[in-house]
């Protein structure tokens, strides 16, 4: 028996993106993993169409009468992109305003509502207006919402961030407004991805996956890169000014602001004049017996022992990685790294992570995708190893000025542009194992239940890698008698009375020491469970058999 399923056309789509924090958020933030969220509506694309009816008579793809849905779908992505990018930027900005690390880790909440969109998308799916239409019930009200929440915080956000009257940053505060922000882009993804696949013919219905990594890429190379670009006063006043000042171009205040209108004048238009079309009997669900069916789906996978001993390993199989992927990139500008030339590194990065899945698949393509899977893990702890090392010898490249010379950033690039290799290798083929295990019968639902757990598997150990980094971190506060460091108001303590702190041990390497340990003892426990599942019968990973 081959263990070979070929997939649906659209069961799978590349990661939406990764920014060059090397956090794995979404996989931030950072992996959908398909082109829905666990929902059976596209079972009447007929995935037998012929590449040919999807071409005109000179061989090149017919556009006709989908150029504008296609215009409009990647406008949509775009405007969801924009709250990822700023929920990115926002851990920059805190840490520059030297937040504790227990204050960062109440923040990384803020990325998880994108990885567990499956607890609520098959009621997106089941319950809509049929006045107002079954995407524009969920996709409207949400980028209303999306827009009323940037204004309100574009007025707050200077007191939450703590630039006025001089008080400390307000990161629950910050932290609910941005998780409510990505949990309504969350749920506009989920009903714009449904809408795709009615919006578009069915000869280029396989553009709706072009259109989400396009333009959620773009969207959050807009709201993380561009903002802090020019939230810079530096960097605009190296490139874009001829008289310096002391400001960027642009605030939070004010991207925020200009944002919420975009967001509800583009709700509006598209409410009034971009019609849903009627869907076909086969495509309107029984409202309560599809959510129903959809959640009973997934807990007879659950169930399965294959499944079972799978989950463990999803669950687990990122602690090695934890201290690097959510703090590398917060130590660098602990250490001086200016937050923008942060961002800017992710502009060489994107061909790379591009072109790295395509050079990859080659390599898991095969009935045993998961060698490459363990292959790559060694190779991605030793980077942990050489990235803290950059994080250690950094302050040796600072200038007088408090400036990096170019070949520092240039050893920066390359540390990441590995490290991608190694992250790339290991999702690739993550993957395509679960493209091969997935029930066919319900494959959209498994594909996402799968990748949603791979996603909690690195969100869960982000927040605790970077709740533990104060708690093991062992500072003192030299020159003054009874006082301590350890967080932003004991420094703050500690310099005011004339002392200063010092750091003994910096609890970032004890976490990569052990991170390396545990991922070294993972691979020895767990390496062999990988194997054998690999080698199950596909009748071990059906629920429908």
């Amino acid at each position: 028996m081959s263990r070979q399923r070929a997939s649906h056309p659209m069961q799978t789509r590349s990661r939406r993106f990764e920014d060059v924090s090397l956090d794995e958020n979404s996989e931030k933030v950072l992996i959908d993993g398909r082109k829905n969220d666990g929902r059976l509506e596209e079972n009447h694309i007929d995935a037998s169409d012929s590449d040919s009816d999807m071409l005109d008579h000179n061989g090149k793809p017919d556009l006709t009468g989908d150029r504008h849905n296609i215009a409009l779908l990647l406008l949509l992505y775009i405007l969801q992109g924009i709250p990822l990018g700023l929920a990115g930027s926002v851990p920059m900005l805190l840490q520059s305003r030297h937040v504790s690390y227990h204050q960062q880790a109440v923040f990384s909440f803020v990325f998880w509502p994108f990885s567990v969109k499956l607890v609520w998308a098959p009621i997106v799916d089941a319950i809509y207006s049929k006045r107002m239409g079954r995407r524009k019930t969920w996709m409207v009200p949400s980028q209303y919402l999306i827009g009323i929440f940037m204004l309100f915080l574009s007025t707050k956000v200077d007191y939450l961030l703590g630039d006025v009257e001089d008080n400390s940053p307000d990161v629950r505060t910050l932290t609910f407004f941005f998780f409510m922000l990505n949990f309504l882009a969350a749920t506009q993804d989920i009903a714009v991805d449904g809408w795709a696949l009615t919006m578009l013919s069915r000869r280029n219905v396989g553009w709706a996956s072009t259109c989400n990594s396009v333009g959620q890429t773009a969207g959050y190379f807009l709201g993380f890169v561009l903002f802090l670009a020019l939230e810079s006063a530096d960097f605009c006043n190296k490139y874009l000014r001829s008289e310096p000042q002391t400001e960027g171009i642009m605030t939070l205040a004010g991207f925020l602001y200009f944002w919420g209108i975009v967001f509800l004048v583009t709700t509006t238009l598209v409410w009034i004049f971009k019609r849903e079309r009627e869907p076909r009997p086969s495509e309107v669900p029984d409202d309560q017996r599809s959510i129903v069916s959809t959640y009973m789906h997934l807990w007879d996978v659950v169930r399965l022992p294959a499944v079972k001993a799978y989950i463990i390993i999803l669950l687990t199989h990122k602690m090695g990685f934890a201290a690097t992927d959510a703090v590398t990139r917060l130590k660098l500008i602990e250490k001086g790294v200016q937050t923008e030339n942060l961002a800017l590194l992710a502009v060489p990065l994107t061909p790379i992570q591009i072109l790295l899945p395509l050079v990859i698949s080659r390599y898991t393509a095969g009935p045993r995708p998961m060698d490459t899977f363990l292959k790559a893990m060694p190779l991605r702890l030793l980077m942990g190893v050489e990235l803290a090392a950059m994080v250690f010898l950094t302050p040796y490249f600072k200038n007088d000025d408090g400036s990096f010379p170019l070949y520092y950033y240039a050893m920066i690039l390359v540390s990441y542009s590995l490290h991608q290799v190694t992250l790339y290798s290991m999702f690739v083929a993550s993957m395509a194992f679960h493209a091969q295990i997935s029930d066919p019968v319900i494959g959209g639902t498994y594909m996402t239940l799968l990748n949603t757990l791979s996603n909690l598997g690195g969100n869960w150990l982000s927040t605790l890698a970077l709740w533990l980094v104060d708690d093991i971190t062992w500072s003192s506060c030299e020159g003054v008698e009874g006082l301590t460091c350890g967080s932003a108001d004991m420094d703050k303590a500690c310099e005011t009375a004339g002392g200063t702190c010092v750091t003994w041990i910096d609890g970032y390497y004890l976490e990569t020491a052990a991170c390396l340990v545990i991922g070294l003892v993972w691979l020895k426990l767990r390496a062999n469970t990988v194997k054998e599942l690999q080698s199950k019968e596909l009748s071990a990973w059906s629920a429908s058999s």
